[in-house]
């Protein structure tokens, strides 16, 4: 089949790679323009390694976007990680039109952080659907979709690259087929069910020790690796990313203060919250690096009774 590529970043590139390891013919890569000082687009530079013909419109809306897009005459339009707007006048000019993916079981979790937020939230299970774009954000029909589970300790990252990154590629090529060869359905989504969440961002990363356990470990796994979560400490930003939750059952088992520090390790320090205490294992303070938290606990930075987030 004769494909127009629009996408960007590591998911687009592994689906660009897909499509053309099995003699797909892309006849043309549409990627945004990087910005100044910025390196350049892991896609871009595949695309251009192969010879590919690369297109960077500032917008899909443009005239230039929608002449370039009618000169490819390609039977399919394939959406792989997309942050630029596409009109319903771009889209629409292949053969059968382009399809998208969307790493959510939409309609749940419309919007740019879709993979962060069941992991907030606590769901124990997520997904990715390969659907029609429209003008409205992730709400046009849906032609396909892939379910996994979110393990109780899963972080964003394991999430993503272990399932819906090696499940999206398949399902673009096998959505793609059934899509040239005429024998998908496309299931109108259910505004009933639907959720819109917007970014996942510092922000909404920050701890609060005086939230429960089960709260600020999802937002741990929610931001690990990006954004991180964060605390702070004698001022500083203090980033946390590996840890593990320890419930209490009992008051005599409560330690310390909301916020203390109540146990050093060898590579793990533990903080105490509403139900329990978060044991970590991984931070990065303001300007720093990486480190264990133990090795950070032993260069003296904190010790038992130091209030985090204060």
């Amino acid at each position: 089949m004769r494909i127009a590529f629009i996408g960007q970043q590591d998911f687009g590139k592994a689906v660009l790679e897909a499509f053309l390891a099995r003699g797909d013919e892309v006849v043309g890569v549409f990627c945004a323009p990087e910005k100044e000082g910025a390196r350049p687009d892991v896609l871009r530079t595949a695309a251009v390694e192969k010879g590919l013909q690369v297109f960077q419109f500032p917008s899909l809306k443009s005239a230039e976007a929608e002449e370039a897009m009618r000169g490819l005459e390609a039977d399919i339009g394939i959406m792989a990680y997309v942050l630029q707007f596409a009109p319903q006048s771009f889209v629409n000019i292949p053969t059968h039109g382009t399809i998208q993916y969307h790493p959510s079981l939409l309609p749940r979790y419309r919007g740019p952080s879709s993979i962060n937020w069941p992991i907030a939230k606590g769901d124990t299970e997520t997904g990715l659907s390969i659907f029609r774009p429209t003008d409205g954000l992730d709400e046009g029909p849906v032609i396909l979709q892939k379910t996994c589970a979110i393990g109780p300790d899963d972080t964003i990252g394991e999430v993503y690259f272990n399932h819906l990154f090696p499940l999206g590629v398949a399902a673009m090529l096998e959505a793609a087929d059934l899509v040239v060869a005429g024998r998908h359905t496309e299931t109108i989504q259910d505004e009933a069910q639907a959720s819109y969440e917007g970014w996942f961002r510092a922000r909404e990363a920050q701890v609060n020790w005086a939230n429960h356990i089960d709260q600020i470990y999802n937002i741990i796994r929610a931001a690990n690796p990006a954004p991180g979560a964060w605390t702070t400490l004698n001022g500083q930003t203090l980033q946390i990313f590996d840890a593990r939750k320890h419930p209490v059952r009992t008051i005599g088992a409560v330690k310390g203060k909301i916020g203390a520090v109540t146990q050093i390790g060898a590579e793990s320090f533990r903080v105490t919250a509403q139900g329990g205490q978060i044991e970590i294992f991984k931070v990065k303070v303001e300007g720093g690096k990486k480190v264990s938290a133990g090795e950070f606990a032993a260069s003296g930075a904190l010790s038992v009774g130091t209030i985090l987030g204060a």
